[in-house]
């Protein structure tokens, strides 16, 4: 897999018939490689060893309704009391971080209310924070670490 913009963490793989699969800490389970899980998994490694995150406050893959529609976020960082801190959203390197990404975001996050959000591709890294009064997001430098509410 392509090297990408995060520190090299060691991971755990597997192979069966013929697929690559590597061990997710969160689900606690392989799941078969794709580039963008490359990128997914880079991030919740980064998130619990270099932010320092709670692996317990930690949700990947999870399904959530989009005005009645099914989607799927990449990963999602909670407070203790439920709401949420922190939403990820994940591409393979080869896609682009476009204006698009940032839009299936903060369609996500209409429903989700997350008070930060981060967009990457494995290589370039965004990152906001929300400003709900103004309806729009700040650009920050990178994530904050990990507060309670």
């Amino acid at each position: 897999m392509q090297q990408l913009n995060f520190p090299v963490y060691n991971f755990r793989f597997k192979n069966s018939e013929n697929k690559v699969s590597i061990f997710d800490e969160i689900r606690k389970k392989f799941i078969i490689l794709t580039p963008e899980e490359w990128v997914r998994q880079h991030v919740v490694r980064y998130l619990l060893e270099e932010k320092k995150y709670p692996k317990s406050l930690i949700n990947v893959e999870k399904v959530l309704n989009v005005n009645g529609l099914r989607k799927r976020y990449d990963v999602v960082v909670f407070y203790p009391d439920g709401s949420i801190f922190v939403l990820i959203e994940c591409k393979a390197p080869e896609i682009k971080t476009a204006q698009a990404t940032f839009d299936q975001i903060a369609r996500y996050n209409m429903t989700l209310k997350a008070e930060y959000l981060m967009v990457t591709n494995g290589l370039n890294h965004y990152f906001c924070q929300m400003d709900f009064g103004n309806e729009k997001y700040v650009f920050l430098r990178e994530l904050p670490d990990y507060k309670s509410k």
